[in-house]
C-alpha cells in the first residue's frame, strides 16, 4: 500500500493529513503553528503518523503547501495553497465551483472548474481584516471565546455597525460600542457582517458558479458561514473539519506526483 502526505503550514495551524493509494485518510493532526514552523511541521507529521500507525518510511511522497512551505524540510514537493483547497473542496463536494478559503492571516476565493483546476482566483493578504485573526483580536476584546462567537451572533435580535474594514480600526469601533454597553451578541453580528461584506466583495471580482464550499479555520464559525448563506442566496458548503482542506489538498497532489522514493526521516520532536 502507498501513503503520501500533504502538510499546510498556515500562520496560526499547521495540519498534516496523509492518504493511502486509494485516498483514503489513514491518518491526521492538527496542531498550533507557533513561532517555529519547522517544528510545528515535524510534530504535526509525527502526529499523523502515529495516528495512521506508519513510520516516516512508508510515505512515498510529502507535499508541502501554505504560507510555510518552504519550511518543511522533508517535503518532496512545494504547491501554493489555492491548488490545494481548490482540489480538496473539489473532492469532498464534487459539484464545488467556488470555494472561499478564509484562514488566520489571509482569505481566498477560487473559482474552481472540472477536476478541481483553479480557474481563477482573487485573496486579500494584505490586511487581516476579514481573517482569522481579525476574529482572535475582537473575541479578545470582547472576552469571548473564540469558538463561541458563531453561537452568540446567531442570538443577536440586531447588529451593531462596524464601519472600517481594518482590524485597528474595527477594535477602535468594537471598544467604544463596549463603553456604550452596546449588547455582546450585536457586536459579534457586526463584526460578522464586516468580514462577510468583505468576501462578498472579493466573490465579485472572481464571480460565483456551481456549489460554494468554504473551507480554513473560520469555517467552523456557524455565524459567518450562515451570513454568508444569506449573501449569496444559496447554501454553503462545510466540511467536516475544514482546517485539513489543504493539507488534503496537498497529499491528493501527491498521489498524483508519480513520485516513489521515501521521504526523509525528520528528527524527533523536543
Amino acid at each position: 500500500m502507498q501513503y503520501v502526505a500533504g502538510i499546510d503550514v498556515g500562520s496560526l495551524s499547521t495540519e498534516v493529513v496523509i492518504l493511502d493509494s486509494e485516498a483514503r485518510i489513514a491518518g491526521e493532526s492538527i496542531l498550533e503553528t507557533g513561532f517555529h514552523s519547522t517544528r510545528a511541521a515535524e510534530r504535526a507529521f509525527e502526529a499523523a503518523l502515529a495516528q495512521a500507525g506508519l513510520p516516516a518510511e512508508a510515505i512515498t511522497t510529502a507535499v508541502a503547501t501554505g504560507y510555510g512551505r518552504i519550511s518543511v524540510p522533508f517535503a518532496t514537493k512545494r504547491i501554493t495553497e489555492i491548488s490545494c483547497h481548490a482540489v480538496g473542496a473539489w473532492r469532498l463536494f464534487p459539484d464545488t465551483g467556488t470555494v472561499i478559503d478564509i484562514g488566520g492571516q489571509d482569505s481566498k476565493v477560487i473559482q474552481v472548474g472540472k477536476g478541481g483546476r483553479v480557474l481563477d482566483f482573487t485573496m486579500n493578504d494584505k490586511c487581516a481584516a476579514g481573517t482569522g485573526r481579525f476574529l482572535d483580536v475582537m473575541a479578545a476584546k470582547l472576552e469571548v471565546p473564540l469558538g463561541d462567537l458563531g453561537r452568540l451572533s446567531l442570538e443577536a435580535r440586531r447588529e451593531a455597525t462596524i464601519s472600517s474594514v481594518c482590524t485597528v480600526f474595527a477594535e477602535s469601533e468594537v471598544v467604544s460600542l463596549v463603553a456604550r454597553n452596546h449588547p455582546r451578541e450585536e457586536i459579534i453580528r457586526g463584526i460578522h457582517r464586516s468580514i462577510v461584506h468583505r468576501v462578498i466583495s472579493m466573490v465579485r471580482v472572481v464571480g460565483v458558479q456551481g456549489e460554494v464550499t468554504m473551507t480554513g479555520g473560520v469555517a467552523l464559525n456557524q455565524g459567518v458561514v450562515a451570513m454568508l448563506s444569506e449573501e449569496l442566496g444559496r447554501p454553503v458548503h462545510v466540511p467536516a473539519e475544514p482546517r485539513t482542506v489543504g493539507a488534503f489538498g496537498a497529499a491528493l497532489h501527491a498521489l498524483g506526483s508519480g513520485a516513489q522514493s521515501p521521504v526523509v526521516r525528520p528528527p524527533p520532536p523536543g
